[in-house]
């Protein structure tokens, strides 16, 4: 089938061409109403929007075949990340595409605000020469307090030290190693609000960021301060600015995002010392060039290679590596698919080990493979994506273990389960060659076996005949047996079977062999 992608908003033509050139059948719909997405969505594998387009449960809904959404900027609000999670389906944005943009137009604001210029072009094409009343402050030798230091506000820091500003900066996120190497400040925001000439807002808009700078906050601040948001509407309490600003507290401020857009009709208009922007922080010709090729790459990648570029609910794996690591995910996947059909609901936690060679790979999505199988056992349309959220829906402990050592194998998986009742199970896996992924222990029980298909998973005490009760069972029920591995732990102790058969099990079957003498415990299993 040819992968399809739909283009839902106006976006650089260099993002269709970029699908085009990579053999991505594309279609350009920019403007459709929601009605009109939902009614087409289904035959696309992929969706490309800016901020216009809004995929909210119900259009997802009907998005059987859609596997990755991106998005050609940062702000995800108008795609519902969770339903698509849900769905199994990535979402990507381009973080860094329009970086430079917004931080230059924050620093551009900066010096709007300090020298009142919206203002005074206004006083001077209005044939007034007001030159005593727009007295400006210089932005050298202040201090710029920094909410949020990662990308932007990073680059916003490295602009401003060039203007001679001292930069602080409060972010739980960043690390002292990092905050020496941009030369900034780390403080607490209490300590910032009390500091800071100048305040800037670089964080996404989360339940813990929403009203960062609410009433009390903004009370908090340096008399005189001066504030600038490019990052995300819902940060700063715009009623409360608007005291601020009136009551000469707050001497000035400049939004380019608002909690309500588009902002037609805002408090903060026409307030004195506020200055305004129609969210321009990525309004920029090369920024619009970028974020259409990163998006368009990204899509590609995920869509052809499997690759996975700044997505926000699934683990990273880039178009180089990924062809090494997905022989590992294909042994990931029928490894926790084993242990979910096996153990079922016994298991509380997971744990993902590997060794050798494959330690020296990124370990998760390997992780994230093994829970896509798991959970695929217990529900439908698992994958990468949504298996995470599934196994915490359950309570499941998820950890990740890498060896550097090399046991008896160059390269192994292994993925340990501990039950309710406080017992562990193991099963583990290699590769043979480069991409064939067998069995090699279960349970404790050294058995090699290539995990495919319809199989049988038997326990017994060591007999002898066994083997012929079994296959006389299978022949007598006219199954024929494909492939069959045999382990045991002692002679005449616990052993076990998994063998590969050519048609599903009927109820009938699995009843003769349960009463098959010394057969313990039978369990159909299936391998896609």
């Amino acid at each position: 089938m040819t992968v399809k992608v739909l283009i839902a908003d106006k976006m650089d033509p260099r993002a269709a061409a970029i699908f085009r050139e990579r053999g991505i059948e594309v279609d350009e719909k920019p403007g459709l109403s929601p009605d009109e997405l939902e009614r087409i969505i289904g035959d696309y594998d992929g969706l490309a929007v800016r901020s216009a387009t809004r995929p909210d449960a119900r259009i997802l809904a009907a998005a059987d075949r859609l596997k990755v959404i991106g998005r050609a900027g940062i702000g995800v609000d108008n795609i519902d990340v969770t339903a698509a999670t849900g769905r199994g389906i990535v979402v990507m944005n381009t973080p860094f595409g329009n970086s430079i943009t917004t931080a230059e137009h924050a620093i551009a604001l900066m010096f709007a605000l300090a020298r009142q210029l919206p203002a005074a072009d206004a006083s001077t094409q209005a044939g007034k020469w007001e030159k005593s009343r727009f007295m400006g402050v210089e932005l050298s030798g202040k201090t710029l307090g920094l909410i949020g230091a990662g990308n932007i506000g990073s680059i916003v820091a490295s602009r401003a030290q060039g203007l001679r500003m001292k930069v602080i900066a409060y972010d739980p996120f960043l690390t002292p190693e990092r905050a020496l190497d941009l030369g900034i400040e780390k403080v607490e925001l209490a300590d910032l609000l009390k500091r800071a000439d100048f305040i800037t807002l670089h964080t996404p808009l989360t339940d813990d960021t929403r009203n960062i700078l609410s009433r009390e906050r903004l009370e908090q601040t340096k008399p005189g301060v001066r504030i600038v948001n490019c990052a995300r509407g819902g940060l700063v309490d715009e009623e409360a600015l608007k005291d601020l600003l009136e009551r000469g507290h707050v001497a000035g401020a400049a939004l380019d995002v608002f909690e309500e857009e588009p902002a037609t009709d805002n408090p903060l208009f026409g307030t004195p010392g506020f200055i305004a922007t129609p969210h321009l922080g990525a309004a920029t010709t090369e920024a619009q060039v970028n974020v259409a090729i990163q998006v368009a790459e990204q899509m590609a990648d995920y869509l052809l290679l499997g690759g996975i570029t700044n997505a926000l609910n699934s683990p990273s794996i880039s178009a180089e590596e990924a062809p090494r690591v997905r022989p590992y995910m294909g042994l990931a996947t029928n490894l926790g698919r084993l242990v979910g059909q096996v153990l079922g609901e016994e298991v509380c936690a997971i744990a993902v080990e590997v060794e050798g060679a494959a330690a020296e790979l990124n370990i998760t999505p390997i992780s994230g493979a093994v829970l896509a199988g798991l959970m695929g056992s217990y529900s439908d349309s698992v994958n990468m994506v949504n298996a995470p959220v599934l196994a915490k829906d359950r309570g499941l402990d998820v950890s990740e273990v890498r060896h550097s050592h090399e046991g008896d194998y160059h390269t192994l998986v292994r993925v340990k389960a501990t039950l309710k009742d406080g017992s562990e199970c193991a099963v583990e896996g290699t590769l043979f060659g480069a991409d064939n992924p067998r069995l090699v222990k279960m349970f404790g029980v050294i058995v090699e076996a290539e995990l495919t298909g319809p199989m049988l998973y038997l326990v017994n005490v060591d007999a002898p005949g066994f083997i012929g009760s079994l296959g006389s069972t299978l022949g007598d029920a006219e199954v024929n047996i494909a492939t069959f591995a045999l382990g045991r732990r002692d002679i005449g102790g616990e052993a076990l079977a998994l063998v590969a058969i050519d048609s599903e099990p009927t109820d009938r079957l699995l009843k003769a062999l349960r009463q098959i003498p010394d057969v313990k415990r039978v369990v159909p299993l299936r391998f896609d």
